[in-house]
């Protein structure tokens, strides 16, 4: 199964905005509920779209510095970079149905 690679403040343009294909960016902490409800969800999509899109998690407690950046005020939140640039945003734990249907639109860009 493929599993969301864990990204730091210190590797982030590399794994992100550097990156080939698009990504996904969970920003998530330990604590936070929705982020362990919405987790299998990711990791079942990580398996889907293995190859056309890389997926990555981000501690927010850990990495202050991203979520600063890109204005993450609740969590969990799951930006989709394309380009090396947020071209979506989900906040919130969802159905895995409507992260598939932004992931896939984010592809047909």
């Amino acid at each position: 199964m493929a599993h969301p690679i864990e990204i730091t403040d210190d590797n982030f343009n590399e794994e992100v905005v550097n990156a080939d294909t698009p990504v996904l960016v969970d920003f998530w902490a330990e604590w936070c509920g929705p982020c362990k409800m919405i987790a299998p969800i990711v990791e079942e999509l990580a398996e889907e779209f293995k190859g056309k899109i890389k997926f990555t998690k981000l501690d927010v407690d850990s990495n202050p510095l991203s979520s600063q950046n890109f204005g993450i005020r609740g969590i969990p939140t799951l930006l989709i970079f394309d380009g090396g640039q947020p071209v979506d945003q989900v906040v919130g734990a969802v159905p895995k149905s409507v992260l598939k249907k932004r992931l896939e639109a984010a592809l047909a860009k």
